[in-house]
């Protein structure tokens, strides 16, 4: 059985029921939401794990929605659309999104995709540093916080897991795929757009030029690698 509170938002009483009850037969704990206003209103009086937010909805739609979580909580979020092409699914993970799922979806898919948006790798890693220092940066994978310019920068956690597993495999090329199963699970691996869309991410929010990074390198046809001085090893 699992657990964990999530906060199912669709503006669908049927697709809501149905979430209900799969998910409460999982051990979840659900709460409702039928569009994005009510979604923000339900996150300020319960405290919640995860949240299932579809992506087209009257009113507040999910990417402003996802936006509006986003920018003041760290907290899980997949995405629900009927549209599954690339931009759409770039647009989610843009806004915020740890993952996207394309409706008409199977329950154990989703399933999976839950189990997944709220696994978090182990940090620090067996035998490493627990606080890495760089030029104006401090990374502590023990508290997951990071500073930058002496200001605290807000990390999602699957920001923060993809980052510490560079950080633990520092110097060293990370091809897509192993770093898509490492961070969000084995069922992952030819999801590039997740990397491009949460590196980038991570550059805005660490790097002093993120258009010329200094520590997330990108590894053209291979995948990343987080550049750390020898040094600070």
């Amino acid at each position: 059985m699992s657990t964990g509170r999530i906060l199912v938002v669709d503006d669908e009483p049927q697709i809501r029921r149905v979430m209900r009850t799969t998910l409460t037969g999982q051990g979840y704990e659900v709460t409702e939401a039928k569009n994005g206003e009510e979604a923000l209103q339900k996150l300020r009086d319960h405290a919640v794990d995860l949240v299932l937010l579809d992506m087209n909805m009257p009113g507040m739609g999910g990417l402003e929605a996802c936006r509006r979580i986003r920018a003041s909580s760290e907290i899980a979020i997949i995405m629900l659309t009927v549209r599954s092409d690339e931009v759409d699914k770039v647009a989610a993970l843009d806004a915020g999104a740890d993952d996207y799922v394309a409706k008409p979806f199977s329950l154990p898919e989703l399933l999976a995709r839950i189990r997944a948006a709220l696994r978090r790798i182990p940090v620090p890693p067996e035998g490493g540093p627990g606080v890495i220092r760089l030029e104006g940066i401090e990374i502590n994978l023990t508290t997951r916080r990071v500073i930058v310019g002496g200001s605290e920068v807000r990390l999602t956690p699957k920001e923060f897991d993809l980052l510490s597993y560079m950080i633990a495999h520092a110097n060293i090329p990370i091809p897509h795929r192993k770093l898509l199963q490492a961070v969000w699970g084995p069922d992952y691996g030819d999801q590039v757009e997740y990397l491009r869309v949460f590196v980038n991410q991570l550059r805005k929010k660490i790097e002093p030029r993120p258009s010329e990074p200094r520590y997330l390198l990108t590894e053209p046809w291979v995948g990343y690698q987080f550049r750390l001085p020898e040094e600070k090893r």
